[in-house]
């Protein structure tokens, strides 16, 4: 039997590319963690907004 890891929220945010989609997985408060695929041109989108955001 495989070992399982527990499902927690602690950790660093995580992107990689998986096929032709880019996965983010960012950890959440409370433990768990937010999983979204994105495409190439909403990966830029997203990143065009943080900027205005952070600066």
């Amino acid at each position: 039997m495989a070992a399982m890891k527990p499902r927690t929220g602690d950790g660093p945010m995580e992107v990689t590319k998986e096929g032709r989609g880019i996965v983010m997985r960012v950890p959440l408060e409370g433990g768990g963690r937010l999983v979204v695929e994105l495409n190439a041109g909403e990966a830029q989108e997203l990143a065009g907004a943080l900027k205005e955001v952070v600066g």
